[in-house]
This record gives structure tokens, C-alpha cells and sequence, in this order.
């Protein structure tokens, strides 16, 4: 495993990607939008996510209408789904045959959706409760 993470730190590297590896092996790449992009290596594939929210209790219609329009529209490599009530973005990579173009195109998507779409998609999220409560 560790072979092929150290694989995926040098195609970062030549992409020209900062990023740093966690005690955990996850790799967090920074992104053009300020939130970090989590690559995990789940054998036999690479697996890219960003948790983008939780859905609302109630009044989730439009919200998840909206992902899925953008899921068929806007998002080549990557798709938005929900894992609980957690809406994440996420991207697979087979990863025995990673090369640079994949792992590009696939933050290239990410860093389009984190910019583009995510606002958007914020302000369709509950309001976080106040820190401290």
C-alpha cells in the first residue's frame, strides 16, 4: 500500500499539487477553494472526498433535484451522493494503473465543483448551530 501511495504523491508532486500525508496514509490536497481534498487508497482504488454538508431535515427536495442536475450536467469525474445525511463529493481511481491525466482531471473536477458549485449548494445547507451550543 504504502508503494502505491508514495505513487500518488509523486504524480501530486509533478501536477505541481501541494499536499501533505496524514499518520492515517490519508493524502489532503489542497484545492482552489479553501476546503481540502481527502485521497484514500481503499484498495484496489484511490478514492477522492469532500464532505460538503448535512441535508436538511426537512425541505431536502430542491437540494437533492439540485445534485443531481449538477451530477448529470456539471461533473465529468467526479459525482455528488450522500452517505447518511452527509452529502459528500466523491471520484474513484482504479489505482494499479494511476497516471498523471486521471488523478489531474479528477481535482481539476473536484476544484471546479468546490468553486462553482459548493456555494451554491451552502446556502441550500440548515444554518450550523452556533459554535459553543
Amino acid at each position: 500500500m504504502s508503494e502505491s501511495l508514495d505513487q500518488v504523491e509523486r504524480l501530486l508532486e509533478v501536477a505541481g499539487r501541494r499536499f501533505q500525508r496524514l499518520p492515517d496514509d490519508t493524502i489532503v490536497v489542497a484545492s482552489a477553494g479553501r476546503t481540502p481534498i481527502a485521497l484514500r487508497l481503499a484498495a484496489p482504488v484511490l478514492v477522492a472526498t469532500v464532505v460538503i454538508g448535512d441535508v436538511p431535515a426537512e425541505g431536502e427536495g430542491p437540494l437533492l433535484r439540485r445534485l443531481l442536475e449538477l451530477n448529470a450536467g456539471a461533473l465529468l469525474h467526479a459525482a455528488y451522493g450522500l452517505v447518511g445525511r452527509r452529502i459528500e463529493l466523491s471520484a474513484a481511481l482504479e489505482s494499479q494503473n494511476l497516471d498523471l491525466n486521471e488523478l489531474t482531471a479528477v481535482l481539476d473536477d473536484f476544484d471546479a465543483a468546490l468553486t462553482e458549485q459548493v456555494p451554491e449548494l451552502v446556502h441550500m445547507l440548515p444554518a450550523a448551530p452556533p459554535s459553543g451550543a
